[in-house]
């Protein structure tokens, strides 16, 4: 069995079935590194989370629609950025205001990350590419909705 279906197999086995993910619900805004990206969730109705992104850097807009909840696969994180295919990536791991999601054989990220600590939100996208560990983060704070960066 390849090493990406085995791990795929164990997470699956071992992902815990569901996660209250209300703690994401709001407006959120990160204006480091010279961008800025906003993203914004619903709170769950019937299990589902419903997000969405848009990132300005460098005078370029990009965008992500996303939604958190049952999938045939399980409870996922599914994204789409910039109007892509979705990309299901099955929750891994789940505890107070933190939970993992994992995609073994997608190319990049394999694992999708939230965190919360009071009105700060840190989503991190971790996975290898041309097999070095690489990795995003960005750190939201909240904020009133549509607030921007300062120019």
């Amino acid at each position: 069995m390849p090493t990406a279906a085995l791990i795929a197999a164990v997470l699956l086995q071992t992902a815990p079935a569901a996660s209250d993910v209300s703690w994401m619900a709001g407006y959120w805004l990160d204006c480091s590194g010279g961008r800025e990206a906003s993203e914004t969730w619903s709170d769950p109705r019937a299990g589902l989370s419903v997000g969405h992104a848009v990132t300005l850097s460098g005078g370029e807009a990009s965008f992500e629609v996303s939604h958190i909840g049952p999938t045939p696969q399980g409870f996922a994180y599914v994204a789409q950025p910039d109007g892509a295919p979705p990309t299901v990536f099955v929750l891994a791991e789940t505890g107070p205001r933190r939970v993992v999601f994992a995609n073994p054989e997608n190319d990049f990220p394999t694992r999708v990350i939230y965190e919360r600590d009071g009105d700060a939100l840190k989503a991190r996208i971790e996975g290898e590419i041309d097999g070095q560990a690489r990795s995003m983060e960005w750190n939201f704070k909240a904020a009133p909705l549509n607030t921007r960066c300062p120019a």
